[in-house]
């Protein structure tokens, strides 16, 4: 009786998921499961790991599935620990599930389960199991964990394993704003796990990029210009979410080249439309304010950000030199190869 209990609770715990050694430790011995499996009453969902069910399985028990493969330390992290803090929205097709298990582990990937010929008709219906799984390791998985119906890595932890996944060092900058972005994590966290766990890889352009965001970078597309309009390029670091008082209330700018000696603004729309009257209303009062005082003001949205870089920086190159910036910049490798500064 206690037996049938206890095989119950393991099956509500892991959504009807259980590894080899579990099956066998409650009586099913691998001729009963081989059996079960031809018959079509059991699924092979991942090397080891069978559902005792038949049916399509749904998204907690895939991630069930890649934590039993991974054994009893492993927890959700990078791209589906993402989907799960809101960093990333979730696929509109199942993916691989990302699991961190501790270095020494033998869990290594596992490519997508599919479906071989089987009687049921109801289980030819939906051809892959599993999306399949993407192993990493971590020496700190015990400091990195929290549970949230499933074990994963923390917030910002996530943000950290995005970052250090990326292909590149620039590419790792961007996915840590938009995780910090899209997800409000605290940057005083952030900086407080970099020094808890440094980085396996880009630790000068991630901690650099956490200085970005400490100094004012507020989202992705302010991040892009930083990065592809103002380093790039050589122009000055403009200051970042300055306060302005328009009709007694408090605005900021998102860029403010005063502290340069010139009175221009850059400012970042990353909507793509503003309809609500207020906002309108807003930027129609701040705009009025910077003519009335003589400061001439630019306007990008993410398209010229990210697609033509070097345009931008003409055109505030442009303006800085008019009104008396000392030019010192100088052609990224995208304006060498496509146009040549004008003096």
């Amino acid at each position: 009786m206690q037996q049938n209990q206890d095989w119950q609770r393991l099956l509500d715990e892991q959504l009807g998921i259980v590894r080899a050694d579990q099956l066998r430790r409650y009586g099913y011995t691998r001729r009963i499961t081989h059996h079960r499996i031809a018959s079509g009453q059991w699924l092979p969902v991942l090397y080891g790991v069978v559902s005792v069910t038949n049916g399509p399985l749904t998204v907690p028990m895939m991630h069930s599935a890649a934590l039993v493969y991974g054994g009893g330390s492993a927890i959700l992290s990078h791209e589906t620990a993402a989907v799960h803090w809101n960093i990333k929205p979730a696929p509109a097709e199942p993916r691989p599930v990302h699991i961190t298990v501790p270095f020494g582990r033998s869990a290594v990937d596992q490519a997508p389960t599919r479906r071989i010929n089987s009687p049921r008709a109801t289980a030819s219906a939906h051809t892959i199991i599993h999306p399949g799984v993407i192993v990493h390791r971590s020496r700190a998985i015990r400091h990195i964990r929290v549970d949230a119906g499933f074990p994963l890595t923390s917030r910002a932890d996530t943000a950290i394993d995005l970052a250090t996944a990326a292909d590149t060092a620039r590419e790792g900058m961007i996915e840590l704003v938009q995780a910090t972005t899209n997800a409000r994590i605290s940057i005083q966290e952030v900086r407080r796990r970099l020094e808890q766990r440094p980085p396996w890889r880009y630790k000068k352009a991630i901690v650099d990029t956490v200085g970005l965001l400490t100094d004012g970078v507020q989202s992705a597309l302010e991040h892009r210009y930083v990065l592809d309009v103002e380093a790039a390029h050589g122009l000055p670091t403009g200051a970042r979410q300055g306060p302005v008082i328009v009709d007694g209330r408090v605005l900021f700018e998102d860029v403010d080249y005063c502290n340069h000696g010139v009175p221009l603004i850059v400012r970042l729309d990353g909507a793509r439309f503003h309809s609500a009257n207020a906002v309108k209303f807003r930027d129609r009062r701040r705009d009025n304010a910077a003519e009335l005082a003589g400061r001439p003001r630019l306007v990008y949205g993410w398209e010229e950000v990210t697609r033509t870089p070097c345009a931008v920086f003409e055109e505030v190159r442009a303006v800085l030199v008019r009104e008396g910036w000392s030019d010192s910049s100088f052609p990224c490798s995208a304006c060498a190869r496509g146009r040549v500064i004008s003096a």
